[in-house]
């Protein structure tokens, strides 16, 4: 169910209302962004207008506004390494606008959905397929998960170096890492994070690194800081593994004993990762086990 804030008149507006307010506004505008050039001129027409599919990029939702604020950052960026693409975002839950409304606002014609989400699970597998389907005046694709890649892991790495990680702990014995995610009851979600934690031990030159749940799998995070510590890690760190901030990556934090490190954020690599999944499935040369799907427009359309 979407939250709403609180309509009554003369009330003031909560921050999820105002979010709620900056996320349509963005949605209408949107386009009319990519018609100004950075020095504050109107491109010409036929450098703006483009036959590429609208990318829309699915958030999953959170109650924290600082998720949403976030998000639209990284699809500003988004909209600067490739300007004239049409750009918008659509949530699964949680805020607005909610996917079937932005699919609805498209009009005729085609776009890709883009997952904000770091591996397989439920609503790659279901959730944005079916919405997909449900759009029957577009021709849709639905791209595969950010994760695992090594952009992620480069981003995962930065984060973790600008909350404090240091070279010397990438060459001591006694320090680990907790790679924090969301979770999921999907086994492929388990082993996309265990991919990055692997990808991730590499670029910290071997240094242990446990992937963590903050939901619906297991080692919760804490159990992952006990088992570091019990292997004889004294300086250990948690890695974000989260697209925005919100109440899992909070928690996960709290439990680091020192370093943790922000979510991944409006990281330039994340814009570009975003993009190179959209161009993978525009020619079909990437698909998580399904993820990629196809739906043509009705006859009578």
């Amino acid at each position: 169910m979407t939250e709403t804030a609180s309509e009554h008149i003369g009330e003031p507006l909560s921050l999820d209302s105002t979010a709620q307010l900056l996320t349509r506004i963005t949605s209408q505008l949107g386009s009319q962004l990519s018609l100004v050039s950075l020095n504050g001129t109107r491109r010409p027409m036929h450098l703006t207008r483009s036959s590429a599919p609208t990318l829309v990029a699915v958030a999953h939702g959170s109650r924290d506004p600082q998720a949403l604020r976030t998000v639209l950052e990284l699809l500003d960026r988004v909209r600067e390494l490739r300007p004239g693409l049409d750009v918008r975002l659509g949530h699964i839950e949680l805020n607005e606008p909610l996917l079937p409304d932005t699919l609805d606002g498209i009009g005729r014609g085609d776009a890709v959905l883009v997952p904000l989400l770091l591996g397989r699970g439920h609503h790659v597998r279901h959730d944005l397929p079916l919405a997909a389907s449900a759009a029957r005046h577009l021709r849709t694709r639905v791209a595969a998960p950010l994760g695992p890649h090594p952009l992620l892991v480069e981003v995962l790495y930065e984060r973790l170096v600008e909350a404090g990680w240091r070279d010397e702990d990438t060459a001591s014995r006694g320090a680990g890492v907790v790679l924090a995610a969301a979770g999921s009851r999907d086994p492929d979600s388990d082993v996309d994070a265990r991919r990055t934690a692997a990808l991730l031990s590499d670029r910290l030159g071997g240094v242990p690194v446990v992937p963590a749940y903050a939901s619906a799998a297991a080692p919760t995070v804490p159990a992952a800081l006990r088992a570091l510590t019990a292997r004889g890690c004294h300086r250990i760190a948690v890695a974000s593994y989260f697209t925005a901030p919100g109440r899992f990556a909070t928690v996960s934090a709290a439990a680091a004993p020192g370093i943790a490190a922000e979510p991944l954020g409006a990281h330039p690599g994340m814009a570009r990762l975003l993009l190179h999944r959209y161009d993978q499935a525009l020619t079909g040369t990437a698909s998580v086990h399904g993820a990629l799907t196809h739906t043509p427009l009705l006859a009578s359309a």
